[in-house]
């Protein structure tokens, strides 16, 4: 829809917290629209927005990871490693999170950037 994140607050998962965002604090990079729930986030955000948007176009990283697919994401489900974000897929019996903790996130994620690089350059 053109909301990152389906607009929950991108600078808030830095602080370990999922908050939904305000289509009233709105910025837009890129071509898509970013929530925030608080103007200082808007702030923080404009100041270094790269530091903030999520990895594979904010599809899951496990999915991208594993088959290279972009699949949407629960946006309470996230992972900040290494300084970024990486959301994932949470329904019913299935959580990603835990998958890609279990099954090696370091090598999902070498697998993930591969996978990404590729979509992207198409």
């Amino acid at each position: 829809k053109g909301v990152v994140a389906k607009g929950y607050d991108v600078v808030a998962y830095f602080d370990n917290e999922a908050k939904e965002g305000n289509k009233e604090i709105a910025t837009e990079h890129d071509g898509v629209k970013f929530y925030f729930s608080s103007q200082e986030n808007l702030n923080t955000f404009k100041k270094n927005p790269n530091k903030y948007i999520p990895q594979y176009g904010g599809f899951c990283a496990y999915a991208m990871g594993a088959k290279g697919s972009k699949v949407p994401v629960n946006p309470e489900t996230f992972e900040i490693r290494d300084g970024k974000l990486y959301l994932f897929y949470n329904r019913g019996s299935t959580n990603t999170l835990s998958l890609w903790t279990n099954e090696g996130a370091e090598q999902l994620k070498e697998k993930a950037d591969k996978n990404w690089k590729k979509i992207t350059q198409k």
